[in-house]
């Protein structure tokens, strides 16, 4: 199973990476979890103790150096487009509770200087995961999902979308739906987050335009309690991870039917 996780800032992607991510593990399968968003919260979701917190890759200058040949954020020099990166996984990847977490520290978008040596290696570790690795990958993304190219993109069992009942998650969600479209990834979903009532789910169904629901995470105050006293979710929101499993057992159904129309088809 490989799945990127997406959504507004502050919607609740990072809490559904980590409860999803120990639900994968728990499942029987080897998790990799990828932080791919420049605030790099999933490590202290996941509860590890901050000792032991992985580094960002993007951090690591000499790393980059050896790996590509050009000196992070250089301009102008040759650099190698797909260093090797296959040792990574053992490398830099921090074991915790069945899952192991990798840190990007965020791939700069195009206009911000991204044609660099950083992006190349974090771009083509990102689709060495997708792509090469048998362990089950999900990724916490930032809003966008420019950082997909075509070989991950056809990785990617599901891009799941987080929602919040409010009119700006929904056009944020429509927007990175449209996005995903146009780079071709098979299977969009949402997940709802932050719900407190009945017509909290309603608008959200009412909005989504189609979007299939996977199901929607109510709002804990355990979730808040947690996050304020550095506690994973999952050992402190009974409550949100029961309602993390129903929506896991709604993508597995969606992403099997998936396989097997492409299967019919081929």
């Amino acid at each position: 199973m490989k799945l990127a996780v997406s959504g507004k800032g502050g919607v609740g992607k990072t809490t559904l990476v980590a409860i999803l991510s120990r639900l994968i593990a728990a499942d029987g399968h080897q998790v990799i979890a990828i932080d791919g968003d420049p605030t790099s919260n999933l490590a202290a979701a996941l509860g590890l103790p901050a000792a032991v917190r992985p580094a960002p890759i993007r951090e690591m200058k000499e790393l980059i150096h050896e790996r590509t040949g050009a000196s992070p954020g250089s301009s102008g020099e040759y650099f190698k487009l797909n260093p090797d990166v296959s040792d990574f996984p053992e490398k830099f990847a921090v074991a915790h509770e069945g899952v192991r977490l990798m840190v990007l520290g965020g791939i700069t978008k195009g206009g911000g200087g991204c044609a660099c040596p950083e992006n190349a290696l974090l771009k083509t570790l990102l689709a060495h995961l997708l792509v090469m690795r048998e362990d089950a990958v999900i990724v916490d993304m930032e809003a966008g999902i420019e950082h997909l190219g075509r070989a991950t993109v056809a990785a990617v069992d599901a891009l799941i979308v987080v929602v919040e009942p409010g009119r700006r998650s929904i056009e944020v969600a429509s927007a990175i739906r449209r996005l995903a479209q146009e780079i071709g990834i098979r299977k969009t979903l949402a997940v709802g987050n932050k719900i407190e009532t009945a017509e909290h789910r309603r608008f959200l169904e009412e909005s989504l335009d189609g979007l299939p629901l996977l199901g929607c995470i109510s709002q804990h105050p355990e979730l808040a309690r947690a996050d304020m006293e550095g506690r994973p979710a999952f050992e402190s929101a009974p409550a949100a991870v029961e309602e993390t499993r129903q929506i896991y057992r709604s993508l597995l159904k969606h992403i099997g039917e998936g396989r097997e129309a492409r299967e019919k088809r081929n």
